[in-house]
């Protein structure tokens, strides 16, 4: 008998806006432990905004967003401890170098040094990021999917923006490796990727300016 995975993020009834306009609503989903959903959408339907709204970046949103079965705040306070997230700048720091951004986080030298060798940066180490491409930097920012670390969610927006076909290949590997291993990730991307398991929420399903009546029922995956 297969047991079934533990939900460990939960959203419900979810609308967003931004700049005091309702992007979507009625958003309904369950991230499971292992599971993979790809956020999905017309430009300008809400998919970062809805990052920003898990991550606690912003407020401006009615509805429910459960961690563990820990509503909203207390549960947002848990998920950080097990978050990591990566927009579309990356949070690198143009005046650190790789090994010196990647040790903010928390990262010793050999596993920074790993990190970066996985990700074709070995050799940049010392070098100041704002020298450094944009594919690089973005390059460095995804270095921290490589260091250890315990099962946890990912959420990432864009993360192949400015990769490469090596660099894509390679970050597919490790998201695979992250879900074997009981971690969540939940993405945006204009690409297709190359993930077993992968499940999709589409907020152009959401949309304020579309009828919801033929939505129904909670989007469960594992």
């Amino acid at each position: 008998m297969t047991t079934k995975s533990p939900v460990v993020l939960q959203v419900r009834d979810l609308a967003c806006e931004r700049d005091g306009r309702r992007l979507f609503e009625g958003l309904d989903f369950s991230l499971n432990a292992g599971g993979a959903i790809q956020v999905k959408g017309s430009n300008g339907a809400g998919k970062t905004t809805l990052l920003r709204t898990l991550i606690g970046s912003t407020s401006d949103f009615s509805g429910e967003i459960l961690w563990r079965d820990n509503p909203f705040p207390k549960g947002l306070r848990a998920m950080r401890e097990s978050l990591v997230y990566i927009g579309h700048r990356g949070g690198v720091r143009g005046g650190l170098t790789p090994l010196e951004n990647l040790a903010w986080y928390g990262a010793s030298e050999a596993s920074a040094m790993e990190a970066l060798d996985k990700v074709d940066l070995f050799g940049f180490e010392g070098s100041l990021c704002s020298s450094l491409s944009a594919g690089q930097n973005r390059r460095v920012a995804l270095a921290r999917l490589f260091l250890p670390q315990s099962p946890c969610l990912w959420i990432l927006d864009e993360p192949l923006t400015a990769l490469d076909v090596t660099g894509v290949a390679a970050l597919e590997k490790q998201m695979a490796n992250h879900l074997e291993s009981g971690g969540s990730l939940l993405l945006t991307s204009h690409q297709p990727l190359n993930l077993p398991g992968l499940n999709f929420v589409d907020l152009s399903d959401f949309l304020v300016e579309e009828s919801f009546s033929d939505i129904g029922g909670e989007h469960v995956f594992n």
